[in-house]
């Protein structure tokens, strides 16, 4: 393969809800480049994009597979994305690094959520779209109505480039309003034969090609003052002004397409190569400094790694854009992001599982290496003199936790070095190690892809586990003042253990007043502060100490260990053990003894001095709750407001989109393990969501009840 220049490179997102047919498609896209003899088949388990163990036996991609395709003396280098919301992640990552998206729509089922999903994150990162309307043989293809929602939906920007003759089983044919031609195809696909426009269609074809003129020559002066003196531009003319109406998102051209015939794919080729931005053409990245980096292939090396897997017999594969400068075989690079040097002994370009080794990739292109040293996903490695940092890829939020443990405890710390490298290949897979919880989490997109992660540790790995549901992160907290004191005393020969704490609790909120006086039976209890302590809590919340001891009662010395006492109990609380917030306490009395009293006496007298106190104060369990967003196909909408009022979700807002309901709500989390798949079952797979932390609440009374028996009961068994 040629080394092509930075202004011969296009970097492409193939983007998609499930089922839109995108492995099909770039099947038929690197067929029509002459990388591959032979057409494969998602049924057939032997395309290029889903060649892991993982997609054959589920029959649906799970990672992103980059492939190249060299086109008049152009590369395209084309980035293939999962469909399903669970696999989300992947799109962000090739958004990231490229260029522009080519989102397909199904013919059959229009624009469904996935479609409205995955333009928002294209308008999010500004990236430039043309749609592609795949399938347009299919038995419920109806393109008349795809555009009219396409319309509804994205706007005026919207514009023909193609339309076909027929949808459905008998489509063979289309006509080109840019070139103003007719494209038809025998039975098998492949190359057209290419003709004038028919005398039927010819006024409608004129009527779109001045549609189409006129939205071309909106994104440039010049050849708007063209276009009002002649009426008209050449094709040249009006590539030109499509590309500066794609780089501004001022146009969405449309496609036609059949991927599993091999119909208008050359022509989408055509397309692609001659009227898509170049990298020289699109707006500069900025390094985690501000600094705008050019894609200049004379500048300062800089490579950026945005993609790791491990590939059946070959081990670690990291994918990686040239951000700056000329990468070449052999080269010494610094890891900015890890420190330490790495040496590419070895570079390739990428097509699936093929790879062909390259002397050398410029500013802009795509290309891989095996087996590093020490890179991961994310990081950025520079020439001697460049300090270059890339972190311009942001992951959506995790939607579906579960705990996760080996079935053998032996094979502990193999999970989680497992773990590790897993997150490596799909920063989506989040993992923690929740030391409140004394659980492992992994966290993702849904159930599906919590579910491929498990099926390639069994399989792969061959480690057997098992998934279970995690515990909710519990606050405990108190809602009115209360009073106590506790003596510690031990005696056991020599010296022994003495110390004794009267304390004061109550509810604590920012802005309240300092305290002053407490009445509690019919005693009074006026207390003098003289010194105060505000400890933020790791888990939210503050607790606040007040030191309002008068008279030496206690030595100011023991006061710290009184302080670890109550964060002692702060960090299990009496209740169900979770962690305690927002309490402010007055230590205003005490005992203590010449000889007995040390630091562990006050500390467990603090301890249990405020866990008797917090008994008494009308405690309270809080819940995490959130704010789920969901968006579901308008004749399910009923099903899924049920569903969640089920959940004790209270509804914030309705909004309806063209046939599209957005649904809001707050729901607790304890309410929120299963819904990925019920949704999914609900919607038939077309609904997506959602899940955003907004703040800690009341749990109700009769599950408040419940926590406390269950909690009891363990208390019991230990």
């Amino acid at each position: 393969m040629k080394i092509y220049k930075t202004n011969e490179i296009k970097n492409i997102a193939l983007l998609g809800s499930k089922g839109s047919g995108k492995t099909t498609l770039a099947e038929s896209m690197i067929f029509e480049c002459g990388v591959i003899k032979r057409r494969g088949s998602v049924d057939a388990k032997n395309t290029v994009s889903d060649y892991f163990p993982v997609e054959k036996e589920y029959g649906y991609s799970v990672f992103s597979t980059v492939f190249n395709a060299e086109f008049n003396n152009k590369k395209l280098n084309i980035i293939d994305c999962p469909g399903a919301d669970d696999f989300v992640g992947n799109a962000y990552t090739a958004l990231g690094v490229c260029d522009m998206g080519l989102i397909l729509v199904d013919a059959q089922y229009g624009v469904e959520v996935g479609t409205q999903n995955i333009f928002r994150t294209t308008a999010k990162l500004k990236k430039p779209v043309i749609f592609g309307i795949n399938q347009i043989d299919g038995e419920k293809a109806d393109f008349d109505n795809v555009m009219e929602q396409m319309r509804d939906h994205f706007g005026p920007r919207v514009v023909q480039i193609q339309y076909p003759l027929e949808s459905g089983p008998s489509f063979h044919s289309m006509i080109d309003v840019l070139l103003m031609k007719k494209y038809e195809w025998g039975p098998d696909g492949g190359t057209p034969t290419i003709s004038d426009i028919p005398e039927d269609q010819m006024e409608k074809a004129r009527e779109l090609h001045q549609t189409l003129v006129e939205a071309a020559a909106e994104n440039d002066e010049t050849l708007m003052e063209k276009f009002f003196e002649q009426g008209s531009l050449t094709e040249d003319e009006m590539r030109d002004g499509i590309r500066k109406g794609l780089i501004d998102r001022s146009i969405y051209p449309v496609v036609v397409l059949s991927g599993a015939k091999d119909m208008g794919v050359r022509r989408l080729m055509e397309f692609l190569g001659n009227v898509c931005p170049f990298v020289s053409d699109m707006p500069a990245p900025r390094a985690t400094t501000g600094v705008e980096v050019k894609p200049d292939a004379d500048g300062p090396l800089s490579v950026f790694f945005f993609k790791t897997s491990v590939e059946p017999h070959i081990g670690e594969v990291s994918y990686f854009k040239v951000m700056s400068g000329t990468l070449k075989a052999g080269d010494d690079l610094e890891n900015i992001s890890r420190g330490g040097k790495e040496r590419l002994a070895q570079i390739f370009t990428v097509c699936g599982q093929l790879r062909t080794p390259i002397e050398a990739l410029e500013a802009g292109d795509i290309g891989a290496a095996v087996k590093l040293k020490d890179v991961r996903t994310g990081n950025t490695l520079d020439a001697k003199g460049c300090e270059y940092r890339f972190d311009f890829i942001k992951y959506p939020q995790p939607k579906y936790i579960r705990a996760i443990r080996p079935v053998n405890e032996a094979d502990s710390e193999k999970l989680a070095s497992i773990l590790t490298r897993m997150h490596a290949e799909d920063p989506t897979w989040v993992v923690e190690q929740s030391k409140e919880l004394k659980q492992t989490l992994v966290k993702g997109q849904g159930e599906f892809h919590l579910r491929t992660l498990k099926w390639r540790i069994e399989n792969n790995d061959k480690l057997p586990i098992e998934f279970i549901e995690q515990k909710i992160p519990y606050r405990e907290t108190i809602t009115k003042a209360a009073r106590a004191d506790y003596r510690h005393k031990k005696q056991s020969g020599g010296s022994g253990q003495f110390g004794e704490v009267h304390l004061i609790i109550e509810p604590y909120a920012e802005g309240m007043p300092e305290p002053d006086t407490y009445k509690f039976g019919n005693q009074e209890f006026k207390l003098n502060v003289r010194d105060k302590q505000e400890i933020p809590l790791e888990w939210g919340g503050k607790l606040v100490v007040y030191n309002c001891i008068v008279g030496g009662a206690i030595d100011a010395r023991f006061i710290p260990a009184i302080v670890k006492g109550l964060m002692d109990r702060m960090e299990q609380g009496p209740l169900t053990g979770s962690y305690a917030r927002d309490v402010r306490v007055m230590i205003y009395d005490g005992k203590m003894h010449p000889v007995d009293s040390n630091e562990i006496s006050f500390r467990l007298a603090g301890r249990n001095a405020f866990s008797q106190a917090f008994r008494e104060a009308n405690p309270k369990i809080l819940e995490p709750v959130y704010d789920v967003e969901v968006l579901t196909p308008g004749d399910t909408m009923g099903d899924v407001m049920s569903d969640l009022q089920g959940r004790r979700a209270i509804i914030m807002g309705m909004e309806s989109d063209n046939g599209i309901e957005k649904l809001s709500a707050k729901v607790p989390l304890k309410e929120m393990a299963s819904y990925s798949t019920s949704l999914s079952s609900i919607t038939g797979g077309h609904g997506s969501f959602t899940l955003d932390f907004a703040s800690y609440e009341l749990v109700p009374s009769d599950v408040q009840e419940k926590l406390l028996k269950e909690y009891a009961a363990t208390q019991t068994e230990d």
